[in-house]
């Protein structure tokens, strides 16, 4: 087939956690840049570790993240069903065909079995490998074993001798002893079938054409490549990825705590700033171009720039990112975003517009916003040492003068606004001969009580509201 086919196969264990968001979205951009079909596949061959619900949260988690698909379990689509689970007869007949071909074979060795062929191995100082036992068994004999009842599983009968490879877009040729290699299980007791399996038959079945996945599957390749030689059938082009690291010596992790592309969301970051940020863990544009929507990554991702070392997850240049977006975003998006983090400080009962005004500049990420504004609904215990600022040329005695001198002018100030506030304290001061900063940082420290606050002392004033700021500015004059 001509049209570019290619699939996103998660397990349902969880959250979608980074990396595999990093593989979906490679995975739709080139099938999107390439006017092809992208595919979703849950895979949960692996019943034991399915968590309830996590097929709904992968649904979610794609919806959330902007890349649709053109086929999947919940959408449909011509080379169905989409969840191998509801698969196993397919798998069941591809698996006895391998049998008749002699690629395949039934084995019967006993859990019991097992575990001394493998402490024996562990006793030799070997790496443990299935030795063909059951590979003598007539097949005619195995037949009338299973249909008697017997326990076995399927296992791949791969050549003792020789080499087996395969190609992948991103690390060339790629050989193995096939010496080297295991007989795997294709067919577990159950009837389900092993991973490496079934991804084998419904990549061929569902013709997908190009095959993303992380670079731990690479040493899994060429026995994926001997099933599609036995079979007769087209490989698909490989694309192995490498892996998104915390950092240099431990990759993402959910185990760990790292966080998932929801945790992120949560968080308030936002959608397109965290699918730019993960576009550029291992792929680069052919110039220093940083910022991409979905569409534009669609029109511009190629195989080319994929990188072979694994990517840095460096949350601080998300971080920054993510303000370059909140702060391009407009206004009234801003705003609608911003509310339920004031409501969480508590402000949500002042003018919360012109907050926002004052905080989108300073936003980087949502959740910070009831720290950086808390503040307004609470006065913070502060030491008087505040006061001091060098360049300003002020302390405590200096903040004494100068709220003293401003009390009685913002009594008397009867339309609070911010342009009345400015006009008759900076009369006052000029009046008065001190200098500008001497008096509006300390006024800002007496109604503010930290440094560093979105917008001046004016500003504040007038969000808290007159009662508020003589109140909070009698309190710290007492305090002085």
């Amino acid at each position: 087939m001509n049209e570019v086919r290619t699939r996103f196969a998660p397990s349902p264990t969880g959250y979608l956690h980074l990396g595999g968001l990093r593989t979906a979205l490679y995975t739709y951009l080139f099938a999107r840049r390439n006017g092809g079909k992208f595919v979703l596949r849950i895979e949960d061959t692996d019943q034991e570790r399915e968590v309830p619900g996590a097929v709904d949260l992968i649904y979610q988690s794609m919806h959330l993240a902007g890349l649709s698909y053109d086929e999947g379990p919940d959408v449909g689509g011509p080379y169905g069903p989409y969840i191998q689970s509801q698969r196993k007869e397919i798998y069941r007949e591809y698996a006895w065909k391998l049998v008749e071909l002699g690629a395949a074979y039934p084995c019967f060795c006993t859990k019991e079995r097992l575990d001394e062929a493998r402490k024996a191995a562990e006793t030799r100082g070997e790496t443990f490998k299935y030795d063909k036992h059951c590979l003598a068994i007539p097949l005619s004999e195995a037949k009338e074993r299973i249909a008697a009842g017997e326990p076995y599983v399927i296992r791949q009968n791969v050549p003792t001798s020789g080499k087996c490879g395969f190609d992948d877009a991103l690390f060339g040729h790629i050989e193995v002893d096939c010496a080297t290699l295991d007989d795997n299980v294709l067919l577990k007791a159950d009837g389900m079938p092993t991973y490496n399996f079934a991804n084998v038959v419904d990549d061929h079945l569902m013709h997908i054409t190009h095959v993303m996945r992380g670079t731990e599957y690479l040493s899994s390749a060429p026995k994926y490549d001997l099933l599609y030689d036995a079979f007769g059938w087209e490989k698909p082009v490989y694309v192995h990825l490498p892996v998104v690291m915390k950092d240099q010596t431990r990759k993402l992790s959910k185990r760990y705590g790292d966080p998932s592309f929801e945790d992120l969301l949560r968080q308030g970051y936002l959608r397109d700033a965290i699918i730019n940020f993960i576009a550029l863990l291992g792929w680069s544009p052919r110039n220093d171009r940083e910022f991409f929507t979905l569409s534009e990554l669609e029109e511009v991702f190629d195989l080319e720039g994929l990188n072979k070392s694994p990517a840095i997850f460096d949350v601080n240049k998300l971080t920054w990112m993510n303000g370059e977006y909140v702060r391009k975003l407009p206004f009234e998006t801003y705003y609608e975003l911003a509310m339920p983090w004031f409501e969480q400080a508590g402000v949500s009962g002042l003018d919360t517009r012109r907050l926002a005004e004052l905080m989108q500049g300073r936003t980087e990420v949502f959740s910070q916003i009831p720290q950086m504004v808390r503040f307004l609904a609470e006065m913070p215990a502060f030491d008087n040492e505040l006061y001091t600022h060098k360049k300003m040329k002020t302390d405590a005695e200096v903040a004494k003068k100068a709220l003293t001198l401003v009390r009685p002018v913002l009594l008397g100030v009867t339309d609070w606004t911010e342009e009345a506030l400015h006009s008759a304290v900076m009369a006052a001061i000029a009046e008065s001969g001190m200098k500008n900063g001497q008096v509006l940082w300390p006024l800002r420290i007496a109604i503010s009580g930290q440094a560093n606050t979105p917008g001046g002392a004016f500003e504040i004033a007038y969000l808290l509201g007159k009662e508020e700021t003589l109140r909070r500015l009698d309190a710290s004059l007492a305090k002085l």
